[in-house]
């Protein structure tokens, strides 16, 4: 397994990288490939949430379920998609509500590296996925994983913002310390997003509560590519 991770989080999560279970997973991941199955997103970005937003500089949280599972999309974080590539539906629902929330103009990409680098971890619940065939890598140990970096988080001495959008994020981090803001809504989806993410207001609360804590807001307005 590939593993290309900012040093920051190496430490606190190397018992879950020694685990059994990590050790079934990589077994799991070898066999697809070796089987002639297109696995996203490529090994190198398997971590990428974890390479672009180093522990100590975690914010804010967003969780997603798993990779985008079509060809070119998924790089490794959550509702995000590679340059060039069609916004997804859920996505242009999240630019809606930033628009409605802050007034930014809806960006016309998809990528989301720049949340990233001030300290939004874009955390999917599983980090891969066989092309085609959505949560097909559900149950085979990422959610071990992810549970830990949430905990990592949730451990951290300032307080940080969770974004928690449908009920499999809200599950993920049920645990999460009080003195962190948790902010709830239904997912973004099309299916969900009139039911409550429309005028959530998520991200001016998120800012409001990172400033009240000398953490500093978050620029939400995504730079042309």
């Amino acid at each position: 397994m590939a593993v290309k991770l900012h040093p920051d989080w190496l430490a606190p999560l190397q018992r879950e990288f020694d685990a059994d279970y990590m050790v079934r997973l990589r077994e799991f991941l070898v066999a697809e490939k070796a089987a002639g199955k297109r696995i996203f997103p490529r090994g190198a970005d398997w971590f990428r949430a974890l390479d672009l937003t180093p522990l100590s500089q975690v914010r804010v949280v967003i969780l997603g379920q798993d990779p985008y599972h079509g060809a070119g999309q998924a790089h490794g974080l959550c509702f995000s998609v590679q340059p060039g590539v069609r916004i997804p539906p859920s996505l242009a629902n999240i630019y809606k509500e930033l628009h409605s929330d802050l007034g930014i103009v809806p960006a016309r990409h998809g990528f989301l590296e720049h949340w990233a680098k001030q300290g939004v971890l874009l955390l999917n619940n599983v980090l891969t996925v066989e092309m085609g065939l959505a949560a097909s890598h559900k149950g085979r140990g990422w959610e071990r994983f992810t549970d830990a970096v949430v905990a990592q988080v949730n451990a951290l001495p300032d307080p940080v913002v969770f974004m928690l959008w449908g009920s499999h994020a809200q599950k993920k981090a049920a645990s999460v310390d009080p003195r962190h803001l948790v902010l709830k809504s239904v997912h973004p989806s099309p299916l969900s997003a009139h039911g409550g993410f429309f005028g959530c207001r998520h991200f001016s609360q998120a800012n409001a509560f990172l400033k009240a804590h000398g953490r500093g807001e978050i620029d939400w307005a995504l730079p042309d590519i």
